[in-house]
């Protein structure tokens, strides 16, 4: 197997959203600054020095890392990230923040573990079905072990509670069993088992916010104050942008409207600084890392590592096609970041990692 040079051109398209992310996070911040300047610096040092730097140096080195390591190791890097993840339960340990538990304590920095589950369960389920191969069709050693792997995880994460990574994983998982050349029947048995189960999870008080965001989904209007106060300001936001947007560093709403301007709102900032035109150009640059992954994918020379980037460049999109999605109304809002974009350098961090295992792939073809 001749390796070959890395795909630069993902690697390019990578490099100028990250850059890209931190100008808009920048401008973003500003709205930080002036609301809560105390906590923009550790926020900023964070997302620079975590995300970034560190972000980037992983890459540097995950990219030199034959792909074919992860799945010799992939079992024990799963169990390793589903213990890490519960351990947010210990007191003292783990971080509440926003009546959610979902943070480690590591001295100055916090750190979010949920993000290592989501690359551990793409490479310990891409070597699983790399392993089963055609035996994936039957329920024994296809659907009904994807349903214990998610059982698992969703029993972690509901705990959290975090149901937007959950439905990140079920999603990326759902597509690597299709490409991995599963059942359609399975997955659409396995949709409505989630459904019911959504809908029994809205009847405990605790998961009560996620029925008022589905209700708010179909009417915005009906607590605009409560549950719809923040689509209704990000549509403001994004609306106020016009065709070319206020400018860099102009947006109103980030100062004192929107909720989280430098988290899941970051998208509404974007838009209303930059308007349509920069919108359709940050959708573009998404495309062009979703293709460019999935051709690395289809040159990919063993099923595990198809697989294995398939399940990254899912989990990349999917989360970022949910966040654009959530501020332009088009689904509910659940919370989720916008990869390279949003604070956050634990997910920065393991994005970009993430992006270094691909490179890694792209290095070997299979023969033609």
């Amino acid at each position: 197997m001749r390796e070959h040079k890395i795909d630069k051109i993902f690697l390019l398209t990578t490099a100028i959203m990250v850059l890209g992310g931190l100008f808009i996070f920048t401008s973003a911040s500003l709205g930080l600054l002036a609301r809560d300047g105390a906590s923009f610096s550790s926020v900023a040092f964070n997302q620079i020095f975590l995300g970034v730097f560190l972000g980037s140096l992983a890459l540097i080195l995950f990219s030199k890392i034959n792909y074919k390591v992860w799945n010799k190791y992939a079992f024990y890097i799963f169990l390793g990230s589903l213990i890490l993840t519960a351990l947010v339960f210990i007191p003292d340990v783990g971080i509440k923040h926003g009546g959610a538990t979902r943070w480690l304590s590591l001295g100055p920095f916090s750190f979010q573990p949920a993000e290592l589950l989501k690359i551990g369960f793409v490479i310990y389920f891409s070597a699983w079905l790399a392993g089963v191969k055609t035996k994936i069709l039957s329920l024994k050693y296809g659907i009904i072990p994807f349903c214990i792997m998610i059982g698992i995880i969703a029993g972690i994460l509901l705990g959290q509670p975090d149901t937007g990574t959950l439905i990140v994983i079920v999603i990326t998982g759902m597509g690597m069993f299709l490409v991995s050349g599963g059942k359609w029947k399975h997955i659409l048995g396995l949709i409505v088992v989630i459904s019911i189960g959504f809908i029994i999870l809205t009847s405990f008080e605790q998961y009560s916010y996620l029925k008022d965001r589905v209700l708010t989904y179909f009417d915005p209007g009906r607590d605009p104050t409560g549950s719809g106060y923040q689509i209704q300001q990000s549509l403001i936001a994004i609306g106020s942008g016009g065709m070319f947007g206020r400018g860099f560093g102009q947006s109103i709403q980030k100062f004192s409207s929107l909720p989280e301007p430098i988290g899941d709102s970051i998208f509404a900032v974007f838009a209303e600084e930059w308007g349509f035109v920069g919108s359709i150009v940050l959708f573009i640059l998404f495309l062009v890392f979703t293709f460019r992954g999935f051709k690395i994918a289809s040159r990919a020379p063993t099923n595990f590592g198809r697989l294995l980037v398939v399940g990254i460049i899912l989990l990349i999109i999917t989360q970022s096609s949910i966040n654009i999605a959530s501020m332009l109304g088009v689904s509910p809002i659940t919370g989720m970041p916008l990869i390279f974009v949003s604070k956050g350098g634990t997910a920065l961090f393991f994005a970009l990692a993430s992006v270094g295992i691909v490179l890694n792939v792209s290095k070997y073809r299979k023969a033609v």
